[in-house]
């Protein structure tokens, strides 16, 4: 019954922002929530994450640069994405885990031009 949407994906300019939102359905708690990125030819990784206690955690590559956010009226999940870069160039998944059993939404394309 978990379903997770993402939307918000397109082409921007190097630089530029974009805003990804996750939107859940058949869910009211979590454990974990986050964004995953990959990009053709590599592994999916994890970009950041927050707990349900309100713990967020950043990926190195996009620290002060992303955003992640949950919003619990909306019940979705969000990422701000700014200053950005041609290597952020991936699908973008949302994920949720909950009791220990992870879901994923069908992923985003986000194309960033340099």
């Amino acid at each position: 019954q978990v379903q997770l949407v993402e939307s918000g994906g397109g082409l921007v300019q190097a630089g530029g922002s974009l805003r990804l939102s996750c939107a859940a359905s058949g869910m009211s708690e979590f454990n974990v929530m986050g964004w995953y990125r990959q990009a053709p030819g590599s592994q999916r990784l994890q970009v950041a994450y927050i707990t349900s206690g309100g713990s967020v955690n950043y990926a190195d590559s996009v620290k002060g640069r992303f955003t992640i956010s949950r919003d619990s009226v909306k019940n979705t999940l969000d990422l701000q994405m700014s200053s950005l870069k041609p290597d952020d160039t991936a699908v973008y998944f949302c994920n949720a885990r909950i009791n220990g059993r992870a879901h994923w939404g069908q992923g985003t394309q986000v194309t960033v031009s340099s």
